[in-house]
């Protein structure tokens, strides 16, 4: 039972670093957020649709409330990526990472009303401990900032994806992950198709390149491995473990864009890093 149980950690740390990439290439790509993500769902629908071909995974929807939740997780997941980017370039990966991951506390808040299990405690104290970690990110409130502002985008993004990965536990125990994940890209691809058409992009090679690398390995990938997890954890479980990912995209962001956190980025930080263990710890223990 342990080792199993190892083994779900382990896959679910894989998907967070797999999914962690996603600021750094958010930051790197320089067209608008909504051209860079509906290039991102075009090609992970192209990605994730032969997955489902050379495997047989059947595609077929068994009711219409299942195809109404789909298609509304689908635009939360898109709703939530343009935000999330949009944080990302108005502020930097640290910022843009560590905002978003307010999400935990909302998922915790949340998941009792659509599962209607009894509210968490612990949970809800290590939400409460991210959201201190998010306040040291912007102490000072001024929408005229761009790092304030990249907070807000990151804190609405956090919001959407919250409900999103909500929605993806109720199907996740009668739908495949690779299922669930091509049908939301080709929602998102033909919600912002019209951006195409509104916003200028001129795409350099290393735009088209990196664009792959987000299409494939963040998220055909990554994120089909960690709706997967929903399997296994509790979506607040699966939230507050995969808090570690400012983590590992701050060091990206060091690595490749000379990105270097402020201090007070870094307390906030460590006090994410923090939640995830502990829960990591409780999490092994109860198994």
């Amino acid at each position: 039972m342990k080792k199993q149980h190892l083994k779900h950690i382990t896959e679910l740390n894989i998907a967070v670093l797999l999914v962690s990439t996603s600021g750094v290439l958010g930051r790197y790509i320089s067209m608008p957020p909504p051209v860079t993500i509906w290039w991102r769902c075009f090609f992970a629908a192209v990605i994730l649709g032969a997955f489902c071909w050379h495997k047989k995974i059947d595609l077929k929807i068994a009711s219409k409330r299942d195809f109404i939740t789909i298609i509304l997780s689908g635009l939360l997941f898109g709703a939530h990526w343009v935000t999330y980017f949009y944080a990302l370039h108005l502020s930097n990966v640290a910022i843009g990472m560590l905002s978003l991951f307010s999400y935990p506390v909302i998922t915790a808040l949340l998941e009792p009303l659509f599962f209607k299990t009894k509210l968490n405690k612990k949970h809800v104290i290590l939400g409460l401990v991210v959201l201190i970690g998010i306040y040291f990110l912007a102490p000072e409130f001024n929408l005229e900032n761009n790092q304030t502002k990249g907070v807000v985008f990151g804190l609405i993004s956090a919001v959407f994806y919250a409900i999103r990965n909500i929605l993806m536990k109720q199907k996740i125990a009668s739908y495949h992950g690779s299922m669930l994940m091509f049908y939301q890209m080709v929602i998102i691809t033909l919600v912002l198709w019209p951006v195409l058409f509104v916003f200028e992009a001129n795409p350099t090679i290393n735009d088209w390149q990196a664009l792959l690398v987000l299409a494939l390995l963040t998220t055909a990938i990554g994120h089909t491995l960690f709706v997967m997890s929903f399997k296994n954890f509790s979506i607040s479980t699966a939230s507050i473990m995969s808090s570690v990912q400012p983590i590992y995209g701050i060091i990206f962001g060091m690595l490749l864009l000379n990105e270097f956190p402020t201090l007070s980025t870094l307390f906030g930080g460590f006090l994410i890093l923090t939640t995830v263990i502990i829960e990591s710890i409780h999490s092994h223990r109860k198994a």
